[in-house]
């Protein structure tokens, strides 16, 4: 699906307003495993998967814990830092050869004052996140470790190609732990 069409299933917004968002997005190719922003860093940039893969990951004694995955069609930003102006803990990794779309912030919101359609249109497309945020932080409270997996693996097929050590951070658990759920299921 290209950027317009998928805008298109968010909010409607006129020719006008399409062809200045548009110009200011750009396309960049990044390798498997790179860094497109690192931790300690602040998040100036909104981007969308085109395809690939990627995640929002952090450290916390010492373990690599992966706290979002996007795959093809969604967003991916650190809201903390993008939206505050501050560092933050986290940072983005691509997971296999990615394409990302990238708007620079500044001027995102630059012309929500000259179309206030793309801001109506980027309004949704951050409380939709918000609203994946809440169900994942609901989804750590109230399902199992097994109910999350299920639920992960209805996400996209390119769960199988992601390193365990990612998944199980995901969810919470172990590595082992992710083994015996893997084990039960077939």
């Amino acid at each position: 699906m290209n950027i317009l069409k998928f805008i298109d299933t968010i909010y409607k917004i006129s020719p006008k307003a399409k062809q200045a968002l548009l110009q200011i997005i750009n396309e960049k190719q990044f390798a498997k495993n790179e860094l497109v922003q690192p931790p300690d860093s602040s998040c100036r940039t909104v981007y969308f998967v085109k395809s690939g893969s990627a995640r929002i990951f952090y450290y916390k004694d010492g373990n690599d814990i992966t706290e979002h995955f996007a795959f093809a069609n969604d967003i991916i930003v650190r809201a903390e830092s993008l939206f505050t102006g501050q560092t933050t803990v986290k940072g983005i990794e691509t997971l296999s050869e990615t394409v990302l779309l990238t708007i620079d912030a500044n001027t995102l919101f630059q012309l929500y004052d000259v179309h206030h359609e793309i801001e109506r249109l980027f309004r949704l497309i951050f409380e939709k996140e918000y609203v994946n945020t809440i169900r994942r932080i609901e989804s750590l409270q109230f399902q199992t470790a097994t109910e999350r997996y299920l639920q992960l693996l209805k996400t996209t097929d390119l769960i199988q190609k992601i390193q365990l050590k990612h998944i199980a951070s995901y969810l919470g658990i172990t590595q082992v732990s992710l083994s015996r759920i893997r084990a039960t299921l077939k």
